[in-house]
């Protein structure tokens, strides 16, 4: 079974779930389960009860509220006979209606019976909330859920997982994880004309909400150099030596990678970089400070004083730009994200965090942007092209629309 090697680990306590949950291995299960789906942080409001839903996504129809699924009876999802979970899960088809696929259940089709039953389990015996659904603010014809039905057909597939049997059972841990309940493709995979994930660029990397979820296929993450260490602390913590996650990869981090055992953790390296075994560490780049260069001054001026005179970075302030896995993508829209949108500050620990990231959309016009893109790309990351005034341009209109979607 899936799972039944970790049921003594989390009777330990290697999830962080209650005493309560814990009486029952299922329920422990579920429960950690529940946070490798990445649940609470999609159907829980700030501010709100946990799983009462009222999280807002914005979409290019509209905005999808995240429902009630917790153990309410009238509100949530406790009333569901496991046949209904399980079809909820697996296609989207809820007693009251279809769910939008921005619930994730085209990656959860994926997750075994062992692990719906488990996850079933926990998720009736939550505290309820009686807080009411919130209606979505989608306009016609999208408002129109019979139409999913017809989505479901041509986009969608209630495919059971399938190991691989030429790779380790390590390997096929990973991709059960990354592929099912984590659905990180959800979020890395580019969409085709019907707003499915396109399967044939899967985890190429994707614009969500005014950022780039980047590239992590394995070819992508070597490239830059990742190891089984770097990226462990990077789902862990939510930074390494090859920086910090931002925008919404850092509640996923929080609210869910942080709690996967050693084991689970290790099965996730090693499939999205192709290798159980540790990879070697990436010989350092040279860096030279190109004082001709027409963004020297604007680093100098702007980012020197928290991120260093040598792009060297802070303890607990910043990160460093060596190695810097964002400056290394093939596309500058993060690196120009960053220095639009900034980024708030982070904390990852009681004595691990970094300080916030200001704006410099009201400071700096296209052409310093320009210039103080390609300083970082080039100086830390190598990057051979340069970005024109124009480039500059198309990249705020793509941030801008995606951000405001």
């Amino acid at each position: 079974m899936m799972l039944s090697r970790l049921t003594f680990a989390l009777l330990l306590g290697a999830g962080a779930v209650s005493a309560a949950d814990t009486r029952d291995p299922l329920v422990a299960q579920g429960a950690y389960l529940s946070k490798v789906g990445d649940c609470a942080a999609c159907h829980t409001a700030e501010g709100g009860q946990k799983y009462a839903g009222g999280l807002a996504f914005k979409t290019p129809f509209g905005v999808i509220y995240s429902t009630n699924i917790s153990s309410d009876k009238r509100q949530g999802i406790g009333s569901y006979s496991y046949e209904d979970f399980y079809e909820v899960m697996h296609n989207g088809n809820a007693p009251k209606g279809r769910l939008y696929p921005a619930m994730p259940y085209t990656s959860y089709h994926m997750v075994t019976d062992e692990d719906m039953k488990a996850l079933y389990a926990y998720f009736m015996q939550t505290k309820p909330a009686a807080t009411p659904n919130r209606d979505n603010e989608v306009g016609f014809p999208f408002n129109v859920r019979t139409g999913l039905v017809f989505w479901n057909l041509v986009a969608h597939q209630d495919s059971p997982f399938k190991p691989d049997p030429a790779k380790s059972s390590n390997w096929n841990r990973g991709r059960y994880l990354v592929d099912g309940l984590g659905h990180c493709g959800e979020c890395h995979t580019p969409r085709d004309t019907f707003m499915a994930m396109d399967g044939s660029r899967y985890l190429k990397g994707a614009m969500i909400e005014g950022v780039m979820a980047p590239e992590i296929t394995a070819t992508e993450l070597r490239r830059q150099g990742w190891t089984h260490d770097s990226l462990t602390r990077l789902l862990r913590k939510g930074y390494s030596v090859k920086g910090g996650v931002f925008a919404g990869m850092y509640p996923v981090v929080e609210k869910s990678f942080a709690y996967l055992t050693e084991e689970d953790m290790h099965a996730v390296t090693s499939y999205l970089l192709g290798s159980d075994t540790p990879l070697p560490e990436p010989a350092p780049k040279p860096v030279t400070m190109d004082a001709s260069h027409p963004g020297y001054g604007l680093y100098r001026d702007y980012c020197a004083g928290c991120h260093g005179q040598e792009g060297q970075g802070k303890p607990n302030v910043t990160p460093s730009m060596y190695t810097n896995a964002t400056l290394d993508q093939a596309s500058a829209t993060n690196t120009l994200a960053v220095l639009l949108r900034g980024i708030p500050a982070q904390s990852y620990s009681q004595t691990e965090r970094f300080a916030p990231m200001p704006s410099y959309a009201k400071e700096l016009n296209d052409q310093q942007l320009a210039d103080l893109v390609n300083f970082l790309r080039q100086t830390w990351a190598h990057q051979p092209s340069a970005l024109s005034v124009d480039d500059i341009k198309t990249l705020k209109k793509e941030i801008v629309e995606a951000h405001d979607e």
